[in-house]
């Protein structure tokens, strides 16, 4: 069921830039004739749904007045107008809440558009759906309660770790597991707020996931002072927007967006406010942006020569 239904302004800001940028060439049709993919459908339904999750902080998350926001959900947005006015038509926006184990299957069946998100990109799951280009890259970590003897994943053996399934997280940690003799004891649970509270009532020693969620998760539920982030990188981690494979008009428009928002340095202003200003809970997950991703986006906006 669809938890919400909003309207689409294409006259917001940001989509001034795509009209300009989308003006011209093979995105810029303006009926239904000659669309397929995603645009057809866009055209024909006059809406974009998109999967968001409950509790990934700071890139897609609930508000309190429980309506979706974050990083990812911007940029969201921000294709979103860029298929409005690929198509010629302002569109409305339905919201799909979808968890890690569900968000893959939600994009291949049609149930959503794009998800939106905290989703890792790799080889294997681009075998199933399509990506944009990285929107931010991370690696999976452990947190424990301060006071805690666990420093790495090697104090873990026959410990308890909590885990959301589906996610990278927990691949990582059963791989560790088998290869360095762990013996771990797995707590799966559904989302990562979820996890958070398994561990907050010691029904687990560690929570193991992608260092940003558990940073977000930190600052969302002003929790610095009782856990702390331990160990060295576990995986690595670029995230990217997923929408269906196969659609090579999708793919392109997917492409152009990231190029303008990274030109107009519109990616840069959407980092500082979600990971360097206070979240609406009033606390900064304070975390400047990586050597890795500043050089990827500055990539998006080189022409070739």
């Amino acid at each position: 069921m669809f938890a919400f239904l909003r309207p689409l302004c294409l006259k917001r800001g940001l989509a001034g830039l795509l009209v300009l940028a989308f003006s011209v060439g093979v995105l810029a049709q303006s009926a239904a004739t000659g669309l397929t993919g995603t645009l057809k459908k866009a055209f024909d339904s006059g809406a974009v749904t998109l999967g968001y999750r409950e509790a990934s902080i700071p890139f897609s998350y609930i508000s309190a007045r429980g309506e979706p926001m974050g990083y990812a959900i911007d940029i969201c947005r921000a294709i979103v107008d860029a298929m409005g006015v690929a198509v010629d038509r302002e569109l409305l926006i339905k919201w799909r809440p979808v968890t890690a184990e569900s968000r893959i299957t939600a994009v291949t069946s049609g149930e959503i558009d794009l998800e939106c998100g905290s989703t890792t990109s790799n080889l294997e799951r681009q075998k199933q759906v399509a990506f944009s280009p990285t929107t931010f890259v991370s690696g999976s970590k452990l947190m424990v309660k301060k006071g805690s003897a666990i420093k790495s994943f090697r104090d873990l053996v026959g410990q308890r770790v909590v885990v959301a399934g589906g996610t990278t997280g927990e691949k990582a940690m059963r791989s560790l597991s088998e290869k360095f003799k762990l013996k771990l004891n797995f707590v799966v649970a559904t989302d990562y707020a979820e996890a958070f509270a398994a561990l907050a009532a010691d029904k687990a020693d560690a929570f193991a996931t992608d260092d940003v969620l558990l940073y977000g998760l930190l600052a969302q539920n002003k929790a610095q002072a009782n856990y702390t982030v331990v160990g060295e990188f576990l995986s690595y981690d670029p995230y990217g927007i997923m929408y269906r494979k196969g659609d090579p008009p999708m793919a392109a428009l997917v492409a152009k967006t990231f190029s303008t928002l990274a030109e107009e340095g519109e990616l840069e202003r959407l980092y500082t406010r979600w990971f360097l200003k206070r979240l609406p809970s009033g606390v900064s997950i304070d975390l400047p942006m990586s050597p890795q991703l500043g050089t990827i986006i500055q990539m998006m906006v080189q022409k070739p020569e």
